[in-house]
């Protein structure tokens, strides 16, 4: 190896080194709340199992994510429903799934094809199941600020 080329060596590798210690020393003074989930659901388990069924079997996850987990073959950017609780009360999530015209409430800049569909002629007891359950979906106070502008980014298309 030339003289030259050991100097550059040892320059990168003085870099690396640099970045390492840097990042480690960032890590480690982050706080508790990067580690944890930021979405939680405060139901009990009676409302969170019924409305899991009804969330499967009017096929919510082919547009929708909960708990980050969507469907492999959705194309839909339909908004993620985690903290979905801390941003809509119950009163105006049962407006919305009952609404005629979802859209009149809740505008979106997706084709007609991949709006919210009606849920109007859904059975009742159905819509107060999920309901109940869409509206127990909450999201930790610290990361409320990040879910309403990833809302807001999905709905508009842009910064928010």
């Amino acid at each position: 190896m030339k003289k030259g080329e050991k100097g550059v060596l040892i320059g990168i590798a003085l870099v690396v080194l640099a970045l390492m210690f840097w990042n480690s020393e960032k890590l480690s003074k982050s706080s508790s709340q990067d580690k944890e989930i930021p979405f939680f659901s405060d139901a009990s388990m009676t409302v969170k199992r019924a409305g899991a069924e009804v969330y499967r079997r009017y096929q919510c996850k082919s547009c929708h994510s909960l708990w980050t987990v969507k469907d492999i073959m959705q194309t839909v950017p339909a908004p993620a429903l985690d903290g979905v609780g801390s941003l809509r009360d119950a009163p105006w999530l049962a407006r919305y799934l009952a609404a005629a015209d979802p859209q009149k409430m809740l505008p979106s800049r997706l084709k007609k094809e991949y709006r919210m569909p009606s849920y109007s002629a859904m059975p009742k007891k159905d819509r107060e199941v999920l309901v109940s359950y869409l509206a127990s979906l909450k999201v930790k106070s610290w990361y409320l600020d990040e879910l309403k502008r990833a809302e807001c980014r999905k709905l508009t298309g842009g910064p928010c």
